[in-house]
């Protein structure tokens, strides 16, 4: 019998020790991936998007919590008018992390695993955002350089979780419902965006009392002090979630897709293999055949060695990485997926880190006192949770597998492209009624298109050896988009606004109609990718890089091998010379 591996909990299932009795290294992974593949859905699967989706719950919470906190931030430390560079660098040093978490993290998932590192993430943003509640002026140090390093750890914590929990639910997800079960995981996103309004609008609510003040008169005293403690309960909240998920992404099995075994290794254990069978197909035999018979177990044993090498992939390098993606037939898939999130993080994040700001710009959340006008904010952005993202998520988990990742994410440029060229061109025309209703519809088809998708096909795609490597390269193309999104929209929407009299965000229209060039572009993007619905990874392995089934092709092999030597006259031979 195998030695049994280590790992596996009610979230994550150690289907290779289902098969320990199994001795061949080869046939034990397939056997445990085809009952992975071909498992029916159940609650199983229910709790492995639960952990996963815990995970990108608290993503969303950090993120897009820093856009409702900014506002009473700005009361505490600047008076009520926070400007404009510290606003951006306090929002983007998020995205900073992110980028870093993606790539290193995507690389180091490949390089030792997926069970060595998940769960890490977690402790990096429970810990940093613990860090971030205790952040405080001080002659020494400042204020938004602190909260910007933590944020940026933060950010670590939260980019490597894109990367670690796509793979590893692609990786433990049954082919036909593959889409949906991931599309789930990434559709906590939309919670953790509900959850942080719902946290905001319950500390408004409970600090009306200081809150109630005119905005003419400012924010002073017992104001200051009940903003100070609300945006340290809003971004403290944060690490309850990571928490509950915890234990159990730290007890994972090794996913079975993945090995760090070499090839001489896997060469050996399969020369081990073969001579067991051999041995037991020579007991009795007559002792003066057994020099035919180990010069045919030893000519055997060379040949399926010989073949096992042949079929096993390289070993993942940099060398190797750069050699198969510098082919076009591959690069271009890393283009599509890569490309198409940046074109979409740019709209995707240059809003959602703005939504405040841009409510307030489309005439919804403008008032003259301070806790009208947080709690309309908070109140605003639930609306545009609860009526276009969750919505758009989970429309993206039912029809996913049916209708097929390319065409949802095409569909979904190409509307945006037309919501964006509406809300810019006719800003004015359609009234702040008009904007809000566009840009509810645009947060729908966001999720209810790339922004979904764009996490789905790239932890599907790519062979397993970089399987997380290019899903951390996409995802930090994206976020580097939203870099790119947060720094011009800090400076582009109040473009020339101040110096012609006219209000904050005076120029959001154009900054629309940038979007939607960016959303046409991501069209073409699209059309490198490939279609992943209801096929095996080690299909889509092999259709798209050329990567041998290897666990198939040694099945095949040995089912042949035993065919032949059941069906030959050697076994008769044999058998007649029996003592």
């Amino acid at each position: 019998m195998a030695k049994k591996t280590a790992g596996g909990n009610a979230a994550f299932h150690n289907f290779m020790n289902d098969f320990a009795d199994v001795e061949d290294p080869l046939e034990r992974k397939r056997l445990a991936l085809e009952a992975i593949d071909n498992a029916s859905f159940g609650w199983y699967h229910v709790r492995t998007i639960m952990i996963g989706g815990v995970g990108f719950l608290t993503d969303a919470y950090d993120i897009f919590s820093v856009n409702l906190g900014v506002s009473y931030l700005a009361y505490v430390f600047w008076a009520g008018n926070i400007p404009s560079s510290t606003e951006t660098l306090i929002k983007v040093s998020t995205s900073v992390g992110t980028v870093i978490g993606q790539l290193g993290f995507g690389y180091l998932a490949d390089a030792m695993g997926r069970k060595a590192i998940y769960g890490i993430e977690l402790m990096i943003m429970i810990g940093a955002t613990i860090l971030q509640c205790t952040a405080a002026e001080s002659p020494a140090i400042s204020f938004p350089a602190i909260l910007t390093v933590y944020r940026i750890l933060m950010g670590i914590g939260i980019g490597a979780d894109y990367p670690l929990s796509s793979i590893i639910t692609s990786e433990f997800a049954i082919t036909k419902w593959r889409g949906a079960i991931m599309g789930a995981v990434f559709a906590n996103q939309g919670w953790g965006q509900f959850l942080a309004g719902v946290v905001a609008m319950v500390c408004v609510s409970a600090y009306k009392g200081p809150l109630n003040v005119a905005s003419s008169e400012g924010c002073h005293g017992e104001c200051i002090k009940a903003c100070d403690q609300i945006w340290r309960i809003i971004i403290g909240f944060g690490a309850v979630p990571g928490m509950v998920a915890l234990y159990f992404r730290l007890t994972i099995p090794e996913s079975p897709r993945y090995s760090l075994t070499e090839d001489a290794e896997l060469n050996a254990d399969n020369e081990k293999n073969s001579d067991a069978i051999m041995n037991d197909s020579n007991i009795n035999i007559d002792y003066k055949n057994q020099d035919a018979v180990e010069r045919e177990r030893e000519i055997s044993q060379d040949a399926s060695s010989q073949q096992v090498e042949d079929l096993t992939p390289p070993k993942a390098s940099f060398k190797d990485f750069c050699h198969h993606f510098g082919q076009w037939k591959y690069g271009k898939i890393l283009l599509g997926t890569a490309g198409s999130w940046f074109m979409l993080d740019v709209a995707y994040y240059g809003l959602g880190l703005n939504t405040a700001s841009i409510l307030e710009s489309i005439g919804f959340a403008k008032n003259d006192n301070i806790y009208e006008s947080l709690y309309h904010q908070a109140a605003g952005n639930l609306i545009l949770v609860c009526a276009g993202t969750i919505p758009g998520y989970w429309f993206t988990v039912a029809t996913v597998d049916t209708i097929g990742r390319k065409p949802i994410q095409i569909m979904g440029f190409i509307i945006l492209t037309a919501l964006f060229c509406a809300i810019g061109f006719g800003y004015d025309k359609i009234g702040s009624g008009g904007r809000l209703g566009l840009y509810i519809v645009a947060q729908f088809f966001q999720n209810f298109g790339p922004n979904t998708t764009t996490f789905i096909v790239p932890g599907e795609c790519y062979p397993t050896r970089y399987r997380s490597t290019a899903h951390g390269m996409s995802a930090a193309s994206g976020k580097v988009g939203a870099i790119l999104a947060q720094s011009c929209i800090g400076t582009l929407k109040d473009h020339g606004c101040e110096a012609k009299g006219l209000p904050k965000g005076c120029w959001l229209n154009h900054v629309m109609e940038i979007f939607a060039l960016f959303m046409m572009l991501g069209i073409f993007t699209s059309l490198c990718i490939p279609e992943t619905k209801r096929k095996t990874l080690e299909q889509l392995a092999e259709e798209l890089h050329g990567e041998v089934d290897v666990t198939k092709q040694n099945y095949e092999r040995k089912y042949k091998e035993e065919s032949d030597i059941n069906g030959s006259s050697l076994i008769e031979e044999r058998a007649s010379n029996m003592v």
